[in-house]
């Protein structure tokens, strides 16, 4: 390329990039003349909705930073558990231990409802004449050498 033919398009170039843009055709901004109250809050302006990104993309989402929030918790109280088991200290110990106390917990919580859940109520009530014996018979038999048992019989 000569010099006079790049003289001529560097003239174009900058002739190009020091254009003046042309005016839009339509407005870009708005301006509200409704009149303000003196004092106080003004009344609310209709706004339209116009989300770039949809509802159910923003639902998901949120849903998988709460579960790499959750998934990253677990992972932190795993790694404290496996710290508190490299260590052979008492508390490496309780660590061991702290899950077999939890579960014994639990199950006892729930063997207790399942008790209280089967015992009937009952109210019963007796009539009639109420006899006691507390006549003791002189009959005793003790059997056993090193674990003795005695047995009395009472009438």
């Amino acid at each position: 390329m000569s010099e006079s033919e790049a003289a001529l398009k560097a003239k174009r170039i900058l002739e190009a990039a020091y254009r003046p843009e042309p005016t839009p055709s339509f407005p870009t901004s708005c301006r509200d003349d409704s009149p303000v109250p003196r004092f106080g809050t003004t009344p609310p302006v209709h706004q339209d909705d116009r989300r770039i990104v949809p509802a159910w993309a923003a639902g998901i989402a949120v849903a998988s930073i709460g579960v790499g929030a959750g998934v990253t918790g677990i992972g932190c109280g795993t790694w404290l558990v496996l710290q508190g088991l490299a260590s052979v200290t008492l508390y490496g110990v309780l660590m061991v231990t702290l899950p077999f106390a939890g579960l014994a917990m639990v199950a006892t919580a729930v063997d207790g409802a399942i008790s209280r859940a089967r015992s009937a109520v009952s109210k019963t009530i007796y009539e009639g004449p109420v006899v006691q014996h507390t006549e003791i018979n002189n009959t005793s038999n003790t059997r056993g050498m090193f674990f003795a048992r005695a047995r009395n019989d009472v009438r």
